[in-house]
């Protein structure tokens, strides 16, 4: 007799509501099967009973039933990202091959360009899962996201190299052991100029139209440390960013409490989001990098990984007078 199989929550399904995931994974499972199999018992998550709604982190283990499984609706998800993709035009694999910043044989670093969807979906069709084929190189099999950057923040992203990797390195950004860093540009400057955001966020607003907003009764926990490494007088900042806890747009949330939207964020900022600029050096698109990422090596030390300024950012820096290389940019906080 077939037994339950056990699936793991990888971090590109971070966020998704438990139906949405099966949406997405099983989509022949309709809505009324699924509550019967949750309100029977027969699929669980971590071994508990759980609601259609309930927001998956990475990591859970999800209970499938066999009748998923044998021939039932579909198969179990594939593990590594883009397994079924062919593989992109020669164009898109240079582009991409060019931005590794680190390869061995666990992990791959890459410097994921602005502008570029990590995974499908509507109007996506441009995407790393569809281009991950192009980051094989030897391995037997493509390479597996472990955690996110939002569309349109540029950064280091890693990516695990086989299914042993992909559980460590889940494990360590889960964890918090990885150390890891933001710059933006926002509008206005904060106050104090250095200083630790601790709100909660939840989702709010309809299907098209969710941000994540502070909610102090059903919000998850959500804390960024910041500091300001140089002010265009009170028009603008340039903010080093550590995220201690994981959420959605969380450090794009936090700014805005902060009262300082990140410069090109008009889905959190609104028009305060765009700076008055006629010489028009300074774009409007999101101003958020992913800098730097601090992952612990197995054999003892760290790795360190970093990425440079887009070019849209590079030149919000020259047209507001900042330096890249400003000493307190790098500053290793306790």
């Amino acid at each position: 007799m077939s037994r339950h199989a056990t699936i793991e929550v990888l971090a590109n399904d971070a966020e998704s509501r438990l139906d949405r995931w099966f949406a997405r994974h099983y989509p022949g499972l309709g809505h009324g099967p699924l509550q019967k199999l949750l309100r029977t018992g027969q699929v669980r998550v971590d071994g508990k009973r759980v609601r259609a709604n309930t927001r998956l982190e990475a990591g859970q283990q999800i209970r499938v039933p066999p009748r998923l499984q044998d021939g039932g609706t579909a198969p179990p998800p594939p593990s590594p990202l883009s397994s079924r993709n062919a593989m992109p035009d020669k164009r898109d694999v240079e582009e991409l091959r060019a931005r590794v910043l680190y390869r061995d044989d666990d992990l791959i670093a890459l410097d994921k360009p602005a502008g570029l969807a990590v995974q499908g979906g509507t109007g996506q069709r441009r995407n790393l899962d569809a281009m991950a084929e192009a980051l094989r190189f030897e391995a037997a099999e493509a390479p597996r996201l472990v955690h996110r950057l939002d569309k349109d923040t540029s950064g280091v992203l890693l990516l695990a190299r086989h299914a042993r990797a992909a559980a460590r390195l889940t494990k360590l950004f889960r964890d918090g052991d990885i150390a890891k860093t933001y710059w933006a540009v926002v509008a206005g400057t904060p106050k104090p100029a250095d200083g630790v955001v601790d709100r909660p966020l939840a989702k709010q607003g309809g299907a098209g139209r969710e941000r994540m907003a502070e909610d102090r009764v059903s919000g998850q926990s959500a804390v960024t440390r910041y500091r300001t490494v140089a002010r265009a007088g009170r028009r603008a900042a340039w903010l080093a960013l550590n995220p201690l806890t994981g959420r959605t747009h969380q450090i794009r949330a936090h700014c805005v409490i902060l009262d300082t939207p990140i410069v090109g964020d008009g889905k959190y900022g609104g028009k305060s989001a765009y700076l008055s600029d006629p010489s028009g050096a300074i774009a409007t698109r999101l101003h958020l990098l992913a800098r730097e990422l601090v992952v612990p090596h197995p054999d003892g030390g760290n790795m360190r990984f970093r990425a440079e300024l887009p070019d849209h950012m590079r030149a919000t820096f020259r047209a507001l007078g900042f330096d890249p290389a400003s000493p307190r940019a790098e500053r290793d906080d306790d």
